[in-house]
């Protein structure tokens, strides 16, 4: 009997171990357009085009991932846009594009066609983003914190035109 018991729990050990080895494993397929495409699209752009910059508010997300990404991809993806950045929390939209091949109606069309839900309000074209100035008068601000009242004056006005002028290269 106690014979018995041992084959018997050799064989379903044996009978566990074999069947295990015979599941069968899952194939990670990449996708080759992947990086392909995101070389393609830096290709497209022209160097010499004159890039304009516009923000405008989006009515009507409800998430960051499916509204704002949705919508920031869909804009990217057009034909001369250079970069565009949706900030779901302020409801602000960023797009830098060619003015020659897109056009501020355009990028509202974008974004009214992935739902009906969404609408562009306050579009302007503008110099700088808004981050982008709050990130160099951040910088001012720690660069002339440590000053005295005359001279954080100075040191106020040289930021000023500093930023002025990367907003203009930018």
């Amino acid at each position: 009997m106690k014979l018995f018991k041992n084959i018997l729990a050799l064989a379903i050990v044996t009978l566990f171990a074999f069947s295990c080895k015979n599941e069968a494993q899952p194939e990670v397929v990449t996708s080759p357009n992947s990086e392909a495409t995101t070389t393609t699209e830096v290709a497209k752009l022209d160097p010499n085009a004159n890039y304009a910059k516009a923000e405008f508010t989006i009515e009507g997300m409800t998430c960051a991932m499916g509204c704002a990404k949705t919508i920031e991809k869909k804009m990217a993806k057009m034909e001369g846009v250079k970069s565009a950045t949706v900030d779901f929390d302020k409801k602000l939209a960023m797009v830098e594009y060619d003015d020659a091949k897109v056009t501020p109606e355009s990028l509202e069309n974008t974004v009214t066609s992935v739902a009906d839900q969404y609408s562009v309000k306050d579009m302007k074209t503008v110099e700088s983003f808004t981050k982008d100035k709050k990130e160099c008068s951040a910088k001012c601000k720690e660069k002339c914190a440590n000053k005295t009242d005359a001279e954080k004056m100075a040191c106020k006005e040289t930021c000023k035109k500093t930023c002025a002028e990367k907003a203009k290269k930018a």
